[in-house]
């Protein structure tokens, strides 16, 4: 398929049909996908390569930043634009520190958004004037967030990996030499990381980040 290779990822269903509607428009963008959740969005992007995703942030399944980092990891030559009506702090820069090159606000895409595509493709940033100015804001407030803040240290990943292994805390206390304490700490602070609510998620997220495998049955 010729052009640009687009992947669609919103949970709206209305929504996707519009964006392919106006991209049909253009004849150098091909839509090749549509998901309506994070983990969906990430098996079609390995399955099939897209050289685009555009992508809301606020998924079922996986959340935006989770789905854009295990893209962008299993992907590199895939480019990731947020199209999305969220444009807090947090998520923006959430976001663009799990690799996103682009941030729109769904508010104002419209005609741009083709433009913005063909940007990402080749290999340009794009930002909307209201996010371009909170990064500048930030950046001259010397407060933007660190790149790993949400990077699991050497030591969280190991408890990590021990942890989806079904080791219980003391266990892992006692294998390591530390205190049954200190891994319920270091347990919080993996969750917090992973911006998981539960064992469970942190798993899968983990398994989508590459930081753990799962052994075959």
């Amino acid at each position: 398929m010729s052009g640009i290779r687009v992947l669609l990822v919103d949970d709206h269903t209305i929504l996707r049909q519009g964006i392919k509607a106006l991209m049909e428009r253009e004849p150098d963008i091909a839509i090749i996908g549509e998901a309506g959740d994070g983990l969906e969005a990430v098996r079609l992007a390995r399955q099939l390569q897209p050289d685009v995703v555009v992508m809301d942030v606020q998924l079922p399944g996986l959340p935006g930043p989770q789905a854009t980092r295990a893209i962008r990891q299993a992907c590199p030559r895939t480019g990731v634009l947020v199209l999305t009506m969220h444009d807090s702090n947090y998520t923006v820069f959430s976001m663009l520190k799990a690799g996103a090159r682009g941030y729109l606000l769904k508010e104002s895409a419209g005609a741009d958004l083709a433009d913005a595509i063909r940007a990402i493709h080749r290999g340009q940033s794009v930002l909307h004037p209201t996010i371009a100015r909170m990064v500048i804001e930030q950046i001259n407030q010397a407060d933007l967030p660190t790149a790993d803040e949400d990077e699991l240290s050497p030591r969280e990943q190991e408890i990590f990996r021990l942890i989806a292994a079904g080791k219980t805390s003391r266990e892992i206390a006692e294998k390591l030499g530390l205190s049954a304490k200190t891994i319920d700490n270091c347990r919080a602070r993996i969750l917090q990381k992973l911006h998981a609510r539960n064992k469970a998620e942190a798993i899968t997220i983990g398994v989508q980040r590459g930081l753990i495998r799962l052994s075959p049955p």
